[in-house]
């Protein structure tokens, strides 16, 4: 398996020419990576909360689906132990932009299978959220007496991620 690129190389934000269509003949995209991202809502749905605390980005940026994954592990899990049936986690983007990579060969012969930089297209090898400055990106719902492992939780997922964060607190 090809090793991560890191982020860097997806970091700003570019023209979206990642055309995926229902029609075949109309893709731009052959074929688009499926989501790592399993779950967008959890915790307890039914109950109302009296403070929400939203992950917002300080950033114009596009947001990994694996990296938005490992946040909603690193999240989910310290809210489970801290806070048990007691807080709504909620992701409030979702990958759509198609990432495109042009992989190079290097090496004995790999000047017959490269065509270089001409028709440049790049085949797909992930997706990402594009995210504006101020976007909040999760959002957490919590009683008072669970604000602080919320807060804990929030700057937890913020570690994962690309970019500056910060955590608003706010009375529902």
């Amino acid at each position: 398996m090809a090793k991560l690129m890191r982020a860097v190389a997806w970091r700003r934000l570019e023209r979206p020419y990642t055309r995926k269509s229902k029609y075949r003949k109309k893709d731009f995209i052959r074929g688009v990576p499926t989501n790592k991202i399993v779950k967008y809502v959890m915790g307890n749905q039914k109950k109302e909360y009296e403070f929400r605390l939203t992950l917002v980005s300080d950033h114009d940026i596009q947001l990994r689906h694996n990296g938005l994954e490992a946040a909603r592990k690193t999240t989910n899990k310290h809210l489970e132990r801290k806070a048990p049936l007691n807080y709504l986690f909620k992701f409030r983007i979702y990958p759509h932009h198609v990432l495109r990579n042009n992989p190079l060969a290097a090496g004995a012969g790999a000047d017959r299978m490269s065509t270089g930089m001409s028709h440049s297209f790049g085949k797909a090898v992930g997706i990402a959220a594009r995210v504006k400055k101020g976007q909040p990106v999760i959002e957490v719902h919590v009683p008072k007496e669970k604000v602080q492992v919320a807060k804990e939780a929030l700057h937890r997922a913020r570690k994962k991620l690309p970019c500056g964060m910060r955590v608003l607190v706010e009375k529902n």
